[in-house]
């Protein structure tokens, strides 16, 4: 039988009495939040029967009063850089630490949509999903650097929209949204009036793959390139101080990853806003990286690595760091690039690639081009070819121009069409006619195993050099570094035989140290429940004591 406890204000008869008159009102409660509209509540408005009744009716969104965790589902989809999949990660992160379930987009209450603005077939693909959502009754959140850069587009109108440096307020924004409001948070993070990079590092995350951790050093950058949206977007170089990203290493390792990639617009400008530099970070990660485990570097301009080649090719050459650099060119023109605002010639890119090539063995170096240019002639689009017929890439990122809207180069007359894809033929058939893995059959390497191949049949392990071997889907494989033998080759990868068994495959030290930890902390909570059982148990004589002696007394 239960004890009734008669409580000062224990008076209510009913739920509804929780509510007075007095008590403040929806609309009044979001007067201070200047972000959040407040959905209209509309009379149903009683329409007289007509044939096109007959035709199926556009499914409606189920607007929430309150939302309770764990009982709405959030489908989550990236486009673009790794910089945007981290910013993904550590929203669902945060969404499914604070209980939201995470799924695909048929069965989502929600979907979270985070943009790239690199090119125009993008933002479409971006665009189309966002009708798509709103057709099937979805709630739709925007996030990157789409509405960041153009939050007052058409089709972003009456939906929310979290700005690249508001990813720590995801939960707040679809919980909003699930109530039918509209959030939009496009501010610009500040601290002490300082505007820094974005969200802290350190919050939960869901990996796409729980093997990689993909950490953002810096947000921005210091180029003004014409052609290019995302300055729009991600603004100047904001950069996360170096303590906090060799902690979120720390933290990622310890957590089971053998891989860490380092991401932002531009990796080499890193630190330049604080007093650091990209090889002084890069030297510090380095003493926290376990063994077998990589450090992968990002993408950097030519303009911000000629300073630190010297220590950069140091780097490249640790065994735990990949031998792999991207350096995007853009053009083989000087022309072109002084249009594009690149602040390089061909000249630096060259230097940086002979230079690097001869100090770091078996170095890759991936590069983009831009063909067709506004101002790019048929001289200036001979120079590109010879510049990747010398060098021969063995990754080659080619791109048509698509004007960007509110660049420069939006502003100048385009070539045509018919021209741009008669020059990307071109460079792609010249991609197309070497191979950079031929006669590498037989060889041996160590790679380690962390991705699942595009066509689900292999796992993918990389070498020093961060080239792609594909392997047989063998059980436990994933996560181990192994010896290879190559068997054969194509144009992206090669093919290989394990030579380890499986008792000999390497797994990455931090995994062995979570276990240690973790029976070195279940033996400390065992031992601490022992003293604190043998406490208590003394306790509870020396009260009986107690009692028994005051009995006698009396």
């Amino acid at each position: 039988m239960g004890l009734e406890v008669d409580l000062p204000g224990n008076d209510i008869d009913d739920i509804e009495d929780l509510i007075s008159s007095d008590d403040i009102k929806p609309r009044e409660r979001y007067e201070n939040k200047k972000s959040v509209t407040v959905r209209a509540k509309r009379r149903a408005q009683i329409k007289p029967a007509s044939d096109n009744d007959e035709k199926t009716p556009q499914p409606q969104k189920t607007i929430y009063e309150s939302v309770i965790p764990g009982t709405q589902k959030v489908y989550v989809k990236t486009w673009g850089c790794a910089h945007n999949n981290s910013d993904s990660e550590y929203m669902a992160g945060q969404l499914a630490a604070y209980g939201y379930n995470l799924s695909g987009k048929d069965d989502a209450d929600l979907w979270l949509l985070n943009s790239c603005t690199v090119k125009n077939p993008s933002e479409d693909t971006f665009r189309n999903e966002i009708e798509s959502g709103m057709r099937s009754g979805k709630h739709v959140v925007v996030a990157g650097c789409v509405p960041q850069g153009a939050p007052k587009a058409d089709y972003l109108r009456g939906l929310s929209v979290i700005g690249v440096q508001q990813i720590d307020r995801v939960v707040e924004v679809v919980e909003e949204t699930l109530k039918g409001h509209s959030v939009r948070l496009l501010q610009n993070r500040k601290v002490h009036g300082r505007r820094v990079a974005g969200a802290p590092l350190s919050l939960p995350k869901v990996r796409k793959n729980p093997l990689i951790e993909i950490i953002s050093i810096n947000s921005g950058c210091l180029n003004q390139c014409t052609y290019c949206k995302t300055k729009h977007a991600r603004g100047d170089l904001a950069s996360y101080p170096p303590a906090e990203i060799v902690e979120r290493a720390r933290q990622s390792f310890d957590e089971g990853c053998c891989e860490i990639w380092l991401t932002s617009e531009d990796t080499g400008a890193y630190g330049r806003d604080i007093g650091s530099s990209l090889p002084e970070l890069l030297w510090q990660l380095v003493e926290v990286i376990p063994e077998n485990c990589m450090l992968r570097v990002g993408m950097t301009n030519p303009p911000y690595i000629l300073e630190h080649l010297e220590e950069v090719a140091k780097v490249l050459q640790h065994p735990r760091v990949y031998a792999f650099l991207h350096v995007p060119v853009q053009s083989g023109s000087d022309s072109v690039l002084g249009e594009m605002k690149r602040e390089y010639c061909r000249k630096d890119f060259e230097h940086v690639v002979d230079f690097l090539r001869a100090r770091v063995p078996g170095l890759t170096i991936a590069t983009d081009i831009i063909c067709g240019f506004p101002t790019e002639t048929e001289d200036d689009f001979e120079e590109t070819m010879t510049l990747c017929a010398k060098h021969r890439f063995p990754s080659l990122f080619i791109n048509q121009f698509f004007p960007r809207p509110g660049t420069p180069a939006a502003k100048m007359e385009r070539i045509p069409a018919n021209l741009v894809k008669k020059r990307t033929k071109r460079l792609t058939d010249l991609f197309y006619s070497y191979e950079p893995y031929a006669g590498r059959e037989g060889q041996v390497y160590e790679v380690l195993v962390t991705e699942i191949s595009h066509d689900k049949q292999h796992y993918v392990g990389h070498n020093k050099s961060y080239e792609q071997v594909l392997l047989p889907m063998r059980d436990n494989l994933l996560g181990t570094r192994v010896r290879v033998r190559i068997t054969s080759t194509s144009k992206f990868s090669m093919m290989a035989e394990i030579l380890d068994e499986e008792r000999d495959w390497t797994r990455c030290d931090n995994n062995n140290k979570a276990v240690t930890t973790e029976c070195l902390t279940q033996s400390r909570g065992q031992r601490f429940m022992g003293i604190a059982l043998l406490v208590g148990a003394l306790a509870f004589l020396l009260h009986l004591l107690l009692k028994f002696v005051s009995s006698q007394s009396k």
